[in-house]
């Protein structure tokens, strides 16, 4: 078997790229040698046994990764972990929401009444254009005008953020 130590120098060179250590490599070549053996004991045949080799002390690679941070998974389920999470915006993100609200205050009062109005049936009432043009006896173009001015007012205050 000649092509032993030639096949032990390459994927010792290919952990050690991978950030393992040299005794770590070793230990993870002799397994993967030992599992192409006891592959090839229970009647497998390898074509490519190069091949073999890289993708099973590859995979004996992660594996070992995975079991060294054991610590950085937990076996409870998802719905158990939300009560460690605090999902309280931050004191940054109140005041961003608080002044971005004041913005959009402000730029809603340069419109006119009737045009908040219809924005906010739209927008927080969930009306269709058509549902607002019947309550208000109003064209759908005319609401869509409406709706229009309003989001111009708001996108000049994000222009001057």
């Amino acid at each position: 078997m000649k092509w032993l130590p030639q096949y032990f120098r390459r994927l010792q060179a290919l952990l050690l790229r991978r950030g393992r250590t040299r005794q770590d490599a070793e230990d993870l070549i002799q397994e993967a040698f030992l599992r192409m053996q006891e592959y090839c004991e229970r009647g497998g045949t390898v074509e490519k046994p190069e091949h073999f080799l890289v993708r099973t002390v590859l995979r004996l690679a992660i594996n070992a990764r995975r079991d060294e941070h054991r610590e950085l998974y937990v076996d409870q389920d998802v719905d158990e972990l939300t009560l460690l999470i605090d999902t309280n915006p931050s004191p940054d993100e109140v005041l961003a929401a608080d002044e971005c609200l004041k913005g959009m205050e402000h730029a809603l009062q340069a419109v006119s009444q009737r045009t908040r109005d219809i924005f906010f049936m739209h927008r927080v009432d969930g009306l269709s254009y058509a549902q607002i043009a019947r309550q208000k006896r109003m064209s759908i173009s005319a609401i869509e005008k409406h709706i229009a001015r309003a989001l111009a007012a708001l996108a000049d205050i994000k222009d001057l953020t």
